[in-house]
Protein backbone atom coordinates (compact mmCIF):
# COMPACT_ATOMS: atom_id res chain seq x y z
CA UNK A 1 0.00 0.00 0.00
CA UNK A 2 1.34 3.42 -0.95
CA UNK A 3 2.48 5.53 1.98
CA UNK A 4 2.30 9.30 2.26
CA UNK A 5 4.28 11.57 4.55
CA UNK A 6 3.33 14.93 6.05
CA UNK A 7 4.93 17.53 8.28
CA UNK A 8 3.48 15.79 11.33
CA UNK A 9 5.53 12.69 10.44
CA UNK A 10 8.84 14.55 10.60
CA UNK A 11 10.89 15.64 13.60
CA UNK A 12 13.73 18.12 13.14
CA UNK A 13 15.42 16.84 16.29
CA UNK A 14 16.65 13.78 14.36
CA UNK A 15 19.24 16.12 12.83
CA UNK A 16 20.43 17.48 16.17
CA UNK A 17 24.22 17.47 16.24
CA UNK A 18 24.37 16.33 12.61
CA UNK A 19 26.44 18.19 10.04
CA UNK A 20 24.73 18.86 6.70
CA UNK A 21 26.44 19.58 3.38
CA UNK A 22 25.12 20.46 -0.07
CA UNK A 23 27.13 19.37 -3.10
CA UNK A 24 26.40 21.61 -6.06
CA UNK A 25 25.00 25.15 -6.10
CA UNK A 26 23.02 25.36 -9.29
CA UNK A 27 19.39 24.82 -10.26
CA UNK A 28 18.63 22.59 -7.28
CA UNK A 29 21.61 23.15 -4.98
CA UNK A 30 21.03 26.84 -4.31
CA UNK A 31 17.30 26.49 -3.54
CA UNK A 32 17.96 23.51 -1.26
CA UNK A 33 20.74 25.31 0.60
CA UNK A 34 18.67 28.47 1.10
CA UNK A 35 15.58 26.57 2.23
CA UNK A 36 17.49 24.39 4.68
CA UNK A 37 19.28 27.38 6.15
CA UNK A 38 16.05 29.37 6.49
CA UNK A 39 14.62 26.38 8.36
CA UNK A 40 17.41 26.64 10.90
CA UNK A 41 19.99 24.13 9.64
CA UNK A 42 23.68 25.00 9.52
CA UNK A 43 24.53 24.08 5.94
CA UNK A 44 27.92 23.93 4.24
CA UNK A 45 28.16 24.18 0.46
CA UNK A 46 30.75 22.00 -1.26
CA UNK A 47 31.50 22.98 -4.85
CA UNK A 48 34.27 23.36 -7.38
CA UNK A 49 36.15 26.65 -7.52
CA UNK A 50 33.95 28.29 -10.14
CA UNK A 51 31.11 30.81 -10.40
CA UNK A 52 28.88 28.67 -8.21
CA UNK A 53 31.39 28.95 -5.36
CA UNK A 54 31.43 32.72 -5.66
CA UNK A 55 27.65 32.81 -5.59
CA UNK A 56 27.45 30.59 -2.53
CA UNK A 57 29.97 32.79 -0.74
CA UNK A 58 28.00 35.89 -1.70
CA UNK A 59 24.90 34.23 -0.23
CA UNK A 60 26.75 33.85 3.06
CA UNK A 61 27.41 30.10 3.14
CA UNK A 62 30.45 28.29 4.46
CA UNK A 63 32.04 26.97 1.29
CA UNK A 64 34.43 24.08 0.83
CA UNK A 65 35.77 21.60 -1.68
CA UNK A 66 33.61 18.75 -2.91
CA UNK A 67 35.79 16.33 -0.94
CA UNK A 68 34.82 18.16 2.28
CA UNK A 69 31.35 16.63 1.91
CA UNK A 70 32.88 13.29 2.87
CA UNK A 71 32.89 14.42 6.49
CA UNK A 72 29.24 15.50 6.65
CA UNK A 73 26.76 13.30 8.51
CA UNK A 74 24.16 14.18 5.88
CA UNK A 75 25.04 15.19 2.34
CA UNK A 76 22.57 16.22 -0.35
CA UNK A 77 24.06 15.78 -3.84
CA UNK A 78 22.49 18.19 -6.29
CA UNK A 79 24.41 17.93 -9.55
CA UNK A 80 23.35 16.25 -12.83
CA UNK A 81 22.87 12.48 -12.55
CA UNK A 82 25.71 11.56 -14.89
CA UNK A 83 28.14 13.72 -12.88
CA UNK A 84 27.39 12.09 -9.51
CA UNK A 85 29.52 8.93 -9.98
CA UNK A 86 32.44 11.13 -11.07
CA UNK A 87 32.55 13.20 -7.88
CA UNK A 88 34.72 10.67 -6.03
CA UNK A 89 32.85 11.02 -2.76
CA UNK A 90 33.75 8.54 -0.02
CA UNK A 91 30.93 7.99 2.45
CA UNK A 92 30.86 5.98 5.66
CA UNK A 93 28.38 3.52 7.19
CA UNK A 94 26.90 5.99 9.70
CA UNK A 95 26.31 8.74 7.13
CA UNK A 96 23.25 9.57 5.02
CA UNK A 97 23.54 10.43 1.33
CA UNK A 98 20.48 12.06 -0.27
CA UNK A 99 19.88 12.47 -4.01
CA UNK A 100 17.19 14.60 -5.65
CA UNK A 101 16.53 11.95 -8.29
CA UNK A 102 16.20 8.17 -8.18
CA UNK A 103 18.28 7.62 -11.31
CA UNK A 104 21.73 6.85 -9.89
CA UNK A 105 20.40 4.68 -7.07
CA UNK A 106 17.75 2.99 -9.17
CA UNK A 107 20.17 1.96 -11.91
CA UNK A 108 23.16 1.26 -9.63
CA UNK A 109 25.27 4.15 -10.94
CA UNK A 110 26.19 5.28 -7.43
CA UNK A 111 26.38 2.90 -4.47
CA UNK A 112 27.97 4.62 -1.45
CA UNK A 113 28.08 2.84 1.91
CA UNK A 114 25.74 3.98 4.65
CA UNK A 115 22.18 5.23 4.40
CA UNK A 116 20.92 6.13 0.93
CA UNK A 117 17.76 8.16 0.37
CA UNK A 118 15.95 10.19 -2.25
CA UNK A 119 14.03 13.45 -1.89
CA UNK A 120 12.74 14.34 -5.35
CA UNK A 121 10.65 17.55 -5.50
CA UNK A 122 8.02 17.46 -8.23
CA UNK A 123 9.05 20.97 -9.09
CA UNK A 124 11.78 22.75 -11.05
CA UNK A 125 14.73 23.90 -8.94
CA UNK A 126 13.97 27.65 -8.82
CA UNK A 127 10.36 26.88 -7.90
CA UNK A 128 11.58 24.83 -4.93
CA UNK A 129 12.84 28.13 -3.56
CA UNK A 130 9.91 30.26 -4.73
CA UNK A 131 7.31 27.95 -3.20
CA UNK A 132 9.19 27.91 0.11
CA UNK A 133 9.63 31.70 0.18
CA UNK A 134 5.93 32.18 -0.58
CA UNK A 135 5.00 29.97 2.36
CA UNK A 136 3.66 27.31 0.03
CA UNK A 137 5.08 23.90 -0.74
CA UNK A 138 5.36 21.22 -3.37
CA UNK A 139 4.64 17.53 -3.66
CA UNK A 140 7.71 15.34 -3.17
CA UNK A 141 8.67 11.77 -4.03
CA UNK A 142 10.57 10.34 -1.07
CA UNK A 143 12.10 6.95 -0.47
CA UNK A 144 15.00 4.88 0.81
CA UNK A 145 17.49 2.79 -1.11
CA UNK A 146 19.41 1.54 1.92
CA UNK A 147 18.99 1.89 5.68
CA UNK A 148 22.14 0.83 7.52
CA UNK A 149 21.72 2.86 10.69
CA UNK A 150 18.00 2.42 11.26
CA UNK A 151 17.67 6.23 11.21
CA UNK A 152 17.58 6.78 7.46
CA UNK A 153 13.86 7.55 7.23
CA UNK A 154 13.81 9.81 10.29
CA UNK A 155 16.76 11.85 9.03
CA UNK A 156 15.41 11.99 5.48
CA UNK A 157 12.02 13.23 6.67
CA UNK A 158 13.75 15.89 8.77
CA UNK A 159 15.59 17.16 5.68
CA UNK A 160 12.38 17.05 3.61
CA UNK A 161 10.62 19.03 6.35
CA UNK A 162 13.30 21.73 6.31
CA UNK A 163 13.23 21.84 2.52
CA UNK A 164 9.48 22.51 2.43
CA UNK A 165 8.90 19.18 0.73
CA UNK A 166 6.24 17.97 3.17
CA UNK A 167 3.96 21.01 3.06
CA UNK A 168 1.84 19.47 0.30
CA UNK A 169 2.68 15.90 1.23
CA UNK A 170 5.23 13.38 0.00
CA UNK A 171 4.54 10.09 -1.74
CA UNK A 172 6.76 7.11 -0.99
CA UNK A 173 8.54 5.72 -4.05
CA UNK A 174 11.67 3.66 -4.33
CA UNK A 175 14.45 5.40 -6.27
CA UNK A 176 13.90 2.90 -9.09
CA UNK A 177 10.18 3.70 -9.26
CA UNK A 178 10.88 7.44 -9.29
CA UNK A 179 13.49 7.07 -12.02
CA UNK A 180 11.20 4.98 -14.24
CA UNK A 181 8.32 7.44 -13.78
CA UNK A 182 10.52 10.46 -14.45
CA UNK A 183 12.16 8.95 -17.54
CA UNK A 184 8.78 7.76 -18.84
CA UNK A 185 7.33 11.28 -18.66
CA UNK A 186 10.33 12.51 -20.65
CA UNK A 187 10.59 9.66 -23.17
CA UNK A 188 7.05 8.29 -23.42
CA UNK A 189 4.60 11.08 -22.68
CA UNK A 190 6.49 14.11 -24.01
CA UNK A 191 7.18 12.65 -27.50
CA UNK A 192 3.56 11.46 -27.71
CA UNK A 193 2.23 14.92 -26.87
CA UNK A 194 4.65 16.50 -29.34
CA UNK A 195 3.41 14.13 -32.07
CA UNK A 196 -0.24 14.90 -31.27
CA UNK A 197 0.40 18.65 -31.21
CA UNK A 198 2.20 18.52 -34.56
CA UNK A 199 -0.68 16.58 -36.13
CA UNK A 200 -3.13 19.11 -34.70
CA UNK A 201 -1.13 22.03 -36.12
CA UNK A 202 -1.10 20.49 -39.61
CA UNK A 203 -4.84 19.75 -39.45
CA UNK A 204 -5.61 23.36 -38.50
CA UNK A 205 -3.31 24.76 -41.18
CA UNK A 206 -5.22 22.72 -43.75
CA UNK A 207 -8.34 24.56 -42.58
CA UNK A 208 -6.71 27.93 -43.21
CA UNK A 209 -6.14 28.79 -39.54
CA UNK A 210 -3.03 31.02 -39.14
CA UNK A 211 -0.08 29.29 -37.51
CA UNK A 212 0.18 32.06 -34.93
CA UNK A 213 -3.42 31.44 -33.84
CA UNK A 214 -2.86 27.69 -33.54
CA UNK A 215 0.28 28.12 -31.43
CA UNK A 216 -1.49 30.66 -29.24
CA UNK A 217 -4.28 28.15 -28.66
CA UNK A 218 -1.77 25.43 -27.77
CA UNK A 219 0.44 27.33 -25.34
CA UNK A 220 0.97 31.07 -25.72
CA UNK A 221 -2.44 32.20 -24.47
CA UNK A 222 -1.87 30.40 -21.17
CA UNK A 223 -5.33 28.79 -21.32
CA UNK A 224 -3.98 25.24 -21.24
CA UNK A 225 -1.62 26.17 -18.42
CA UNK A 226 -4.46 27.62 -16.36
CA UNK A 227 -6.68 24.63 -17.11
CA UNK A 228 -3.97 22.34 -15.75
CA UNK A 229 -3.77 24.62 -12.73
CA UNK A 230 -7.46 23.98 -12.10
CA UNK A 231 -6.88 20.25 -12.51
CA UNK A 232 -4.29 20.52 -9.74
CA UNK A 233 -6.35 22.61 -7.34
CA UNK A 234 -9.88 21.35 -8.07
CA UNK A 235 -9.59 18.00 -9.83
CA UNK A 236 -10.99 16.91 -13.19
CA UNK A 237 -14.63 16.65 -12.18
CA UNK A 238 -14.85 20.13 -10.60
CA UNK A 239 -12.89 21.91 -13.33
CA UNK A 240 -15.06 20.35 -16.04
CA UNK A 241 -17.93 22.54 -14.89
CA UNK A 242 -15.97 25.67 -15.86
CA UNK A 243 -16.31 24.64 -19.52
CA UNK A 244 -19.41 25.34 -21.57
CA UNK A 245 -21.92 22.52 -22.11
CA UNK A 246 -20.86 22.31 -25.76
CA UNK A 247 -17.22 21.99 -24.68
CA UNK A 248 -18.06 19.31 -22.14
CA UNK A 249 -20.06 17.34 -24.68
CA UNK A 250 -17.36 17.65 -27.35
CA UNK A 251 -14.57 16.55 -25.02
CA UNK A 252 -16.41 13.57 -23.57
CA UNK A 253 -18.26 12.32 -26.67
CA UNK A 254 -15.07 12.10 -28.81
CA UNK A 255 -12.91 10.36 -26.25
CA UNK A 256 -13.16 6.96 -27.91
CA UNK A 257 -12.18 8.10 -31.38
CA UNK A 258 -8.49 7.33 -30.85
CA UNK A 259 -8.94 3.96 -29.16
CA UNK A 260 -8.03 2.03 -32.31
CA UNK A 261 -4.54 3.56 -32.34
CA UNK A 262 -2.08 1.24 -30.62
CA UNK A 263 -0.24 3.98 -28.75
CA UNK A 264 0.25 1.72 -25.73
CA UNK A 265 2.45 -0.70 -27.70
CA UNK A 266 4.95 2.05 -28.51
CA UNK A 267 4.84 3.29 -24.94
CA UNK A 268 5.50 -0.18 -23.54
CA UNK A 269 8.46 -0.62 -25.88
CA UNK A 270 10.06 2.64 -24.71
CA UNK A 271 9.39 1.80 -21.05
CA UNK A 272 11.00 -1.63 -21.52
CA UNK A 273 14.13 0.14 -22.79
CA UNK A 274 14.11 2.20 -19.60
CA UNK A 275 13.42 -0.57 -17.09
CA UNK A 276 16.00 -2.94 -18.58
CA UNK A 277 18.74 -0.38 -17.92
CA UNK A 278 19.42 -0.01 -21.64
CA UNK A 279 18.70 3.72 -21.56
CA UNK A 280 21.08 4.19 -18.63
CA UNK A 281 23.80 2.45 -20.68
CA UNK A 282 22.91 4.60 -23.70
CA UNK A 283 23.12 7.78 -21.63
CA UNK A 284 26.46 6.75 -20.14
CA UNK A 285 27.82 6.36 -23.67
CA UNK A 286 26.35 9.68 -24.78
CA UNK A 287 27.85 11.45 -21.76
CA UNK A 288 31.26 9.86 -22.42
CA UNK A 289 31.17 11.15 -26.00
CA UNK A 290 30.54 14.74 -24.92
CA UNK A 291 26.81 14.77 -25.68
CA UNK A 292 27.35 14.79 -29.46
CA UNK A 293 23.97 13.30 -30.33
CA UNK A 294 22.15 15.54 -27.85
CA UNK A 295 23.67 18.61 -29.49
CA UNK A 296 22.68 17.37 -32.94
CA UNK A 297 19.11 16.67 -31.80
CA UNK A 298 18.80 20.12 -30.25
CA UNK A 299 20.02 21.69 -33.50
CA UNK A 300 17.24 19.91 -35.38
CA UNK A 301 14.35 20.27 -32.94
CA UNK A 302 15.28 23.34 -30.89
CA UNK A 303 17.72 25.20 -33.12
CA UNK A 304 17.97 28.80 -34.23
CA UNK A 305 15.07 28.53 -36.69
CA UNK A 306 12.65 27.39 -33.99
CA UNK A 307 14.02 29.96 -31.55
CA UNK A 308 13.57 32.79 -34.06
CA UNK A 309 9.98 31.76 -34.83
CA UNK A 310 9.08 31.59 -31.13
CA UNK A 311 10.73 34.91 -30.32
CA UNK A 312 8.91 36.58 -33.21
CA UNK A 313 5.55 35.20 -32.05
CA UNK A 314 6.16 36.22 -28.43
CA UNK A 315 6.94 39.76 -29.58
CA UNK A 316 3.48 39.91 -31.15
CA UNK A 317 1.39 38.12 -28.51
CA UNK A 318 1.55 37.33 -24.81
CA UNK A 319 2.60 38.98 -21.54
CA UNK A 320 3.96 42.52 -21.88
CA UNK A 321 3.07 42.84 -25.57
CA UNK A 322 1.61 46.36 -25.16
CA UNK A 323 4.76 47.56 -23.45
CA UNK A 324 6.80 46.27 -26.39
CA UNK A 325 4.66 47.82 -29.14
CA UNK A 326 5.71 51.22 -30.50
CA UNK A 327 3.34 54.08 -29.70
CA UNK A 328 1.44 55.25 -32.78
CA UNK A 329 2.01 58.96 -33.56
Amino acid sequence: MTRFFYESDADASHLAGQSVAIVGYGNQGRPWALNLRDSGLDVAVCVRNDDSRSRAQADGFRVGEISDANHADVVCILVPDDAIPQLGLERQAHQLTILASGYCYGFDRFTPPGDRAMIAPRMLGPEVRNCYAEGKGFITALGLQQDVTGTALDRTLAIALALGGLREGAIELTPYQEAVLDLAVEQVLSPALTHVNAAFVMTMLEQGIPLEAVLSELFLSGEVERNYGLLRTEGFVAQLEHHSPASQYGQLSRRGRYDALDVAAVMKDIVAHITSGAFADEWDAESAQGYKQLKALKDVHAGEGVRAMEEDLMRKLGPGVNQRRPVEP
